[in-house]
């Protein structure tokens, strides 16, 4: 199994050295890159493209909410786990589809529940894209799982809407359903 790349962007190295250290302690993790600047980390995760981002909420020059936005703008999508001292984030961090929310100092046991998260998470996620698709109509399905319109992903992905309906329709055709009702059912027995 390969092993899990991820991201540390938090602007206090003390924390960051921290969560280094915890991660060393859990099988199956690669940290690809670290940063106390979020305006670096964001040019960094945008070239490194790690699976899971690790992301402080409060920080100097762009917030934790920021740089996701940012970065998704950019079309890279990893999963996010904000790592803070603050608990009044987290309906917000909910909102933005992080994919769990840690509390400072970070108990080694409820990071290793986090990973093994993701871990199955990207099993799943794996399977379900074993289907025959293009990298655009991967990208295009993701995105009708997360409930987008196909003008929402046509202006997501700088496109018309005609082309995110063809690629839609190619979708249903190479896997054997008649509308996104059907696909929605298949997704829900992988997710």
């Amino acid at each position: 199994m390969s092993k899990i790349t991820c991201y540390i962007v938090d602007d206090q190295f003390d924390s960051v050295e921290r969560l280094e250290y915890l991660l060393q302690q859990c099988d199956d993790i690669e940290i690809t890159g670290k940063s106390t600047q979020s305006a670096d980390a964001l040019n960094e995760i945008l070239k490194l493209k790690p699976q899971l981002v690790f992301i402080d909420a409060e920080m100097p020059e762009l917030t934790g909410f920021e740089l996701i936005n940012r970065i998704r703008e950019k079309n890279v999508y990893p999963k996010f786990v904000f790592t803070t001292g603050y608990s009044q984030y987290a309906i917000k961090a909910i909102k933005s589809e992080a994919f769990d929310y840690l509390l400072k100092p970070i108990d080694i046991d409820e990071l290793k529940q986090t990973l093994a998260r993701v871990s199955n998470a990207n099993r799943i996620n794996k399977q379900f894209t074993n289907l025959k698709l293009s990298l655009r109509e991967s990208e295009i399905l993701k995105l009708i799982l997360k409930g987008k319109t196909s003008q929402q992903i046509a202006d997501e992905l700088f496109i018309s809407k005609n082309t995110v309906d063809t690629h839609r329709r190619n979708i249903l055709e190479k896997n054997g359903l008649k509308n996104t009702q059907e696909l929605l059912l298949q997704a829900a027995k992988y997710f």
